[in-house]
């Protein structure tokens, strides 16, 4: 049977997924699907959504199967009220290896101080030894697929790194830690914190006054996660009083960054325009083709977002 599936984002996205999807579906026997921007409500049995798309009520989509997000984070959309189809989030590997690549480069640029040279081409001689990687803790908190790579890729680097979870998670090579003393833990030992978590009222604002105080003087915080996981005053605040001693962030409360925002003219804040990983259509739109090819088949979708947890 040929299906009808709803590409409910931007014409910009439309451009760059247009011919993986195609391509996606058709290597998993669904070729002949009609993918569009636009069709009727009533005959939609799938859509690739993004959350900034003008389908915001899904109640007219009676025949939809499941929605299938295009980003890994489903804040904007999970607590649709009319949503209640099946909702897959995207975990994507090409989205993975972009946030290791990204997060093992803003480590290793703390870690071996390299703007001490970098930024200091003044003919004076700074003979900076950094410690060894090894005597240099990182904690990561979150430990989903992002947050597992990222640390088992510093962790082969020679890292010692203990991740944080809200529920207890093991993962070889990385201390793993849970709940509320375990948050204290994590952040007490880490002159490197990485967040990585999902955005949920749980989580916001886990790095705040309270929290920020239990790390070592000087600590390095690194956020590709969410721009709500952090208190901004707070860090501002422990930035000033070197008790964090630098911020590399990628991800703000509110993007585009405004100009006049204080984080861009912070002497000890790095800004980046949310970079730290991208969606790739080619390998996401292999994920979107198999999770179609599995409800298809009556088989359990991939990435399904609990409702309760909001991830």
């Amino acid at each position: 049977m040929s299906l009808n599936i709803l590409f409910a984002a931007s014409e910009d996205r439309w451009q760059t997924y247009e011919a993986p999807l195609r391509e996606a579906l058709a290597e998993v026997g669904h070729g002949d699907s009609t993918l569009a921007l636009d069709i009727p409500a009533a005959e939609v049995d799938y859509i690739v959504y993004a959350p900034s798309s003008d389908v915001q009520d899904f109640t007219p989509y009676t025949r939809t199967k499941a929605v299938l997000n295009l980003w890994a984070g489903v804040e904007g959309v999970v607590g649709n009220e009319t949503l209640t189809q099946p909702l897959a989030r995207m975990v994507d590997d090409g989205l993975t290896q972009g946030m290791v690549d990204w997060v093992t480069g803003h480590t290793l640029r703390h870690h071996l101080n390299t703007d001490l040279h970098v930024m200091n081409q003044d003919g004076e001689w700074r003979n900076f030894v950094p410690p060894l990687a090894t005597d240099r803790p990182v904690t990561i908190l979150g430990l989903g697929a992002l947050g597992r790579a990222c640390g088992e890729a510093l962790a082969g680097l020679g890292f010692p790194v203990t991740g944080w979870s809200r529920t207890q998670k093991d993962v070889p090579g990385l201390h793993c830690l849970s709940g509320d003393d375990g948050l204290r833990a994590a952040l007490s030992g880490a002159e490197i914190v990485i967040l990585l978590l999902p955005m949920t009222p749980e989580t916001e604002n886990i790095l705040n006054a309270e929290s920020l105080a239990l790390l070592p003087e000087g600590a390095a915080i690194i956020n590709p996660g969410r721009g709500q996981l952090i208190d901004d005053t707070a860090l501002l605040a422990a930035l000033d009083s070197g008790r964090v001693g630098h911020a590399t962030l990628d991800v703000f409360r509110q993007e585009p960054l405004p100009p006049e925002d204080p984080y861009w003219s912070h002497p000890k804040v790095t800004v980046t325009p949310h970079i730290a990983s991208e969606t790739r259509p080619k390998s996401a739109s292999r994920v979107i083709a198999e999770n179609i090819r599995r409800g298809e088949a009556g088989e359990p979708l991939l990435h399904l977002v609990d409702r309760g947890l909001g991830y």
